[in-house]
């Protein structure tokens, strides 16, 4: 079956959270975030998104089936913490899109999906006017006990999409891993790529 991809905006992408909330809680399961996820929290975490301004949901389907979702919202739609570390070094958010999450199943990885992920919000947010993007990715070390033997960072293809690491822009979230009893706080690390010229670079 041919993948097909395609962008919903505002309350459009209402029919596919729920989809969306099933992939996190079956991808982020998955080594580096470990995440110990509940459709209750789900349902939670994504009340709010269709009534934020400038949201998008890029849905890849195998005919009728969802086997992906990637979401991007403003900035400055965000929450605190994950604004702060941009505040503290006198940003402008307004100017920045922030990409939520990509969620794909694994059978589908390594088809060019997550460029188009890429891709899609991407030109979204230049059209919306936005002068940049950004995404953050949870900070694991190196000699991680958890770590799998076959796992592969995902950094070089962030490289490879034009993203460079925000070094010293750190935002801390809270989640239960599948080996806690509880919520502990767990480190990200920004990256960002201009989308926009800056007004400052723009020849007069």
């Amino acid at each position: 079956m041919t993948i097909r991809i395609e962008s919903f905006t505002g309350k459009n992408g209402e029919p596919y959270l729920q989809e969306l909330a099933k992939l996190r809680i079956e991808v982020f399961r998955e080594y580096p975030y470990l995440y110990e996820g509940s459709l209750v929290y789900e349902k939670e975490y994504l009340k709010s998104f269709l009534d934020t301004d400038g949201v998008i949901l890029v849905v890849a389907f195998d005919g009728d089936e969802v086997v992906g979702v990637s979401t991007g919202m403003p900035l400055i739609a965000q929450l605190k913490p994950v604004q702060q570390p941009w505040l503290d070094n006198k940003e402008d958010v307004s100017r920045i899109f922030y990409l939520s999450e990509s969620v794909l199943k694994k059978t589908f990885r390594g088809r060019g999906i997550g460029v188009q992920f890429f891709e899609a919000r991407e030109a979204w947010a230049i059209q919306q006017g936005f002068a940049g993007a950004t995404f953050c990715g949870v900070v694991r070390p190196t000699n991680d006990p958890w770590r799998p033997m076959n796992w592969v960072p995902l950094d070089q293809f962030w490289l490879n999409r034009g993203y460079l690491r925000k070094d010293n822009y750190l935002c801390h979230m809270h989640w239960q891993m599948v080996y806690e009893r509880e919520e502990t706080e767990k480190t990200l690390q920004f990256w960002f790529k201009e989308l926009l010229p800056s007004p400052s670079s723009v020849a007069l």
